[in-house]
């Protein structure tokens, strides 16, 4: 490394040092005077050819820290390491000890293949992860040739410049060229809450986030050289466990802890009678295998990345898996409403204007004081609006101010066609008509024409001029009209029927939201985030119901909506929130599930856990309906883990303990468990129906359907023991091949019988799943016939096995349907005496199931939802009409 002293020079203007400068040379780019540092980076203030950026690509790197990645070999190792390998390796290392090499060899042999299947399975997982975030990377604005480019922000070199606007994240250290001072927020980076002000020279750092303002910058310093990459804690991200992985973990102790407990007893006894210490010992530790659910982390995981993928493939990506469970559970969904529930396709009408002035000067007037190349929808409807374009290019803009949601409006200084300097501005009417020094003159003729505006359902956009600076006058409005979306009601309705309470959350005018809400079908109660009162207290009981019986929020600021959730989740409800600026960042954060919309800024996709591709509400509910699939597959799981569990563990308790005889040897317990909990991967896959209710985890309906099903398990397991030793006749060795073959295959019958509520072919299995089945028990029987580490069975006593295990199935599923309703009777629906008067209801059912029956989900819901309003109408009209 060279010193300060020897610092290199730039071979050319064009070419920049053919290393990556010193730790110091990079620490002084920061106070370098703009001109010295164009210099040294060999660039100018248009920026880089292609070519030279693409020699710098090589030069320097990408501009990204490199996660570190775990050797693959060492991550193959951590499946020897942990409570469950040891457990088994200790079994292995006894039957070493007591010198049964059958058990060692088929024991170790198992130990290997449940690590390679379970390596396998989260590698797999991880590029499938890898894949969807990749989709996320974050884009710069980046002049390239004289042009501005949307190039991926891995791909800036040294001597970029860059465009930094409201919402953006700082993609690499950079230097601030000329215009305004911008306002950063650098928590992330130093802690400090407050933004800070950035004015032209100064540096900003890759990570912070722009909060208000927008200017040109040249980036000095990528990847691992900047401030961003030197602080190797800040790239580290908290490993988060939801609330349905910490009750699936729950289970696992339960299993675990009633596992120790069950072996201690035979152990006891064991040595109560005299039995060898080695191999009891050998036994206790491989039943403890057996029930310990050596799947269960590899099944989640598995199940997540699955159901992410399905996600993606409809526009969601998700960028915290846990936040697919946390959707299932969603009862409330606080959305935004331009972009969401509106098409966010603005259209202009006619313009209000003051003191006789020409519309198309207003219209004019305002679109000077858009900027095209920001693709702001409102900026874009505004110019759109002019008629002449060869007035607006006959205009130059020496100055612009961009919106922020501080000042709520933008400005521009302009030159116009004779030459003469005046200023323009547009923004929010209210903040237009504080700045105007005629105000007073105009307030109550523009404050009638919003009215007016907002009950058509049109946004009013104000509109000043001023030949002198400060000296602002109104001189006219425009209303905007962004449509609902065509799909939206009978979206809605479809979330209704879901048991999800739609919140439309927006900042405009009550007259606005109560007009789009009617419309939409959400309701009329539109309550004022004004009226919410000090967010810094507590909400009261009045205060909290009104919130709770709300259909939607107008007049909405950020610090509104973080309010407004957290009142929510004290009163128990779990919420989704949309979002798309960089003040929703807290509050997507503070959902239990934040949601970034389509063209959301990248600081709003940076706190969501979902961030959506596409447009609209439909997404939203698809992702919902597809997390409470995966709820439905990981419950079923978890019922027939707990079943399995009991059923092995009591029979083999009890067999000990009543008969001292071993029903099952070492080796056929870690055969049963590693080959159903290998198959049993393919639930992940599994056909459910997704429940019309928000899911939340029943413990006690969970173990108490398993536990029947086990109980009943172990009943049928010694009636075929009883049957095989005092009926049949058959020596020990045959009846522990014989015990073995049906505890592998009844147990995997279970899985038919807890993946549905109702009757086992109610909901037909995924292909996947019963070839997993069939495949890993024809495996069973074919070891069991044969006598593959045990006496051979014979193909006549395996049929009566499988037959056997089909009869006690039958007979289980009866039982299970009894136990549903026994502990978690379905509650019938009250028969109304009278029709309502309002048929919203009734055509939101006939919708959703009209919506439900379409094939493979190709719903057009608008015309769902007229179909179900005709076919009620029609059969109301039927009613009313006298008999013949």
């Amino acid at each position: 490394m060279k010193s300060n002293a020897e610092k290199p020079e730039p071979k050319s203007a064009s070419k920049p040092d053919s290393k990556p400068a010193p730790k110091d040379d990079e620490d002084a780019l920061k106070s370098l005077p703009m001109p010295e540092l164009m210099k040294k980076l060999g660039t100018s203030a248009d920026g880089l050819t292609q070519a030279e950026a693409q020699k710098r690509q090589v030069q320097y790197g990408p501009n990204e820290i490199a996660e570190k990645k775990t050797n693959e070999y060492l991550k193959f190792l951590s499946y020897f390491w942990g409570p469950i390998p040891w457990m088994i390796e200790a079994a292995v290392i006894l039957s070493g000890v007591v010198r049964h090499w059958l058990d060692f060899f088929v024991i170790f042999a198992l130990l290997l293949s449940n690590a390679l299947v379970g390596f396998w399975e989260e590698h797999q997982a991880g590029d499938a992860i890898a894949a969807l975030k990749a989709r996320l990377a974050i884009k710069a604005k980046v002049k390239r040739d004289g042009k501005w480019e949307n190039p991926k922000a891995s791909e800036l070199v040294p001597g970029d410049v860059v465009r930094l606007r409201l919402g953006d994240i700082v993609p690499a250290d950079a230097r601030l060229l000329d215009g305004d001072s911008i306002e950063v927020d650098q928590s992330a980076l130093t802690g400090e809450s407050l933004p800070v002000t950035a004015k032209p020279g100064g540096a900003v750092y890759s990570g912070s986030i722009i909060r208000q303002g927008e200017i040109d910058a040249m980036v000095y310093a990528t990847g691992t050289n900047t401030y961003f990459g030197k602080t190797a804690q800040m790239v580290q991200s908290a490993h988060t466990v939801s609330h349905f992985q910490k009750a699936v973990m729950k289970i696992g102790d339960y299993l675990i802890i009633l596992a120790v407990a069950l072996v201690a007893l035979i152990l006891v006894f064991a040595l109560f009678r005299g039995d060898k210490v080695l191999t009891t010992l050998e036994f206790c530790l491989v039943l403890l295998v057996a029930a310990i659910p050596v799947a269960m982390p590899t099944v989640l995981s598995v199940t997540m990345a699955v159901g992410a993928r399905l996600l993606a493939k409809k526009e969601a990506i998700v960028t915290r898996l846990s936040a697919i469970e946390e959707l299932a559970g969603v009862d409330v969904l606080c959305s935004d409403k331009t972009g969401t529930l509106t098409q966010n396709k603005l259209t202009l009408g006619d313009p209000f204007t003051v003191d006789g002035i020409a519309p198309d000067k207003v219209i004019l007037w305002a679109a000077l004081a858009s900027r095209a190349e920001d693709k702001d929808p409102i900026d874009l409807a505004v110019i759109g609006g002019v008629k002449d374009d060869k007035e607006l290019k006959a205009c130059k803009v020496l100055h612009f101010m961009p919106f922020d949601p501080v000042h709520k409006r933008t400005e521009a200084t302009v030159q116009g066609a004779d030459g003469k300097q005046f200023f323009v501005a547009k923004g929010a009417p209210q903040v237009i008509l504080k700045m105007a020094t005629n105000a007073g003159d105009v307030k109550e003729a523009v404050e009638k024409t919003i009215l007016e505006f907002a009950g058509r359902g049109y946004r009013s956009l104000g509109v000043a001029r001023a030949d002198e600076q400060g000296k602002w006058k109104f001189v006219g409005m425009l209303p905007l009209f962004d449509p609902p979306r065509e799909q939206a009601k009978a979206t809605i309705a479809s979330a209704v029927q879901m048991g999800v309470k739609i919140k439309m959350v927006t900042g405009d005018q009550i007259a606005i939201a109560r007009e789009t809400s009617k419309q939409l079908g959400l309701g009329s109660s539109i309550l004022d985030a004004s009226s919410l009162g000090d967010l810094k207290k507590d909400a009261t009981p009045e205060q909290a119901k009104a919130i709770e019986s709300a259909d939607g929020f107008a007049q909405v600021f950020p610090e509104h909506k973080f309010y407004i959730i957290d009142v929510l989740q004290k009163h128990g409800h779990i919420v989704g929130m949309t979002g798309d600026g960089v003040n929703d960042a807290p509050a997507l954060k503070k959902a239990d599930c934040g949601i970034a919309v389509s063209g959301a800024t990248d600081a709003a996709r940076a706190a969501a856990s979902i961030v959506l591709l596409a447009s609209g509400l439909s997404v939203i509910i698809d992702a919902i309906k597809e997390s409470r699939r995966i709820f439905q597959r990981m419950n079923s799981y978890a019922i027939y883990r707990i079943a399995e569990t009991l059923r092995v563990l009591f029979f083999m308790t009890l067999a000990i303990l009543v008969f001292n005889f071993y029903p099952v040897t070492a080796v056929m317990i870690v055969m049963i468990a590693l080959l159903n909990d290998g198959a049993i991967l393919s639930i992940a896959y599994d056909n459910v129906l997704y429940r019309n209710k928000p899911e939340a985890w029943n413990m006690r309906l969970v173990l108490s359907i398993s536990t029947v099903l086990g109980v009943i398990g172990v009943a049928a397991a010694f009636l075929l023991f009883y049957l095989g030793e005092r009926v049949f006749h058959m020596d020990r060795l045959t009846v522990q091949t014989l015990m073995y073959l049906k505890l592998s295959v009844a147990g995997h019958l279970t899985i038919f019988l807890t993946r549905t509520r109702g009757p086992f072919w109610s909901i037909r299995p995924a292909k996947i799943l019963w070839i997993a089945v069939l495949g890993t028990q024809t495996i069973a029987t074919l070891i069991a016939v044969y006598g593959l580490f045990m006496a051979p069975l014979g193909w006549k006593w395996a049929g009566f096995v499988w037959g056997y295990a089909i009869v006690w199935a039958l007979i289980n599923d009866r039982i299970k349907l009894l136990a549903y309703h026994i502990f978690d009777p379905i509650k019938k629906a009250i028969p109304q005496t009278a029709a309502p008067a309002d048929d919203t209801k009734e055509i939101a059912a006939r919708a959703y199931e009209i919506y439900q029956q379409r094939v493979q989900g190709q719903s057009q819901q608008d015309q769902d939802w007229l179909e179900a309003e005709r076919e009620t109408y029609l059969e109301e009209a039927a009613k009313k009409k006298p008999a013949a």
